[in-house]
């Protein structure tokens, strides 16, 4: 199954490591830290010129880790996840 993050992008939900709440996890110094990391690297892709809501670790399979910056929050995108991703 594929699971849509916003701005026509999906992924294979096999590839989701972890779906956080921005707002919540981004409280925490190492998560700012890691999300400041990964956008310096290339590894942050920004799905939203907007106020973010949630961000995706996903497996890249070709290395480090992908974060998704999305528009859509956690638990719509959890409840997505849960459902079975795309019909």
């Amino acid at each position: 199954m594929y699971l849509h993050l916003g701005q026509s992008v999906v992924i294979p939900d096999r590839d989701i490591l972890a779906i956080c709440d921005l707002d919540n996890a981004s409280w925490a110094f190492k998560t700012r830290e890691f999300l400041e990391r990964a956008e310096e690297e290339g590894r942050a892709i920004w799905l939203t010129e907007d106020l973010p809501r949630s961000f995706i670790l996903a497996d890249s399979r070709w290395g480090e880790p992908v974060v998704y910056i999305s528009p859509l929050s956690s638990a719509t995108l959890a409840h997505r996840a849960e459902r079975g991703g795309l019909e």
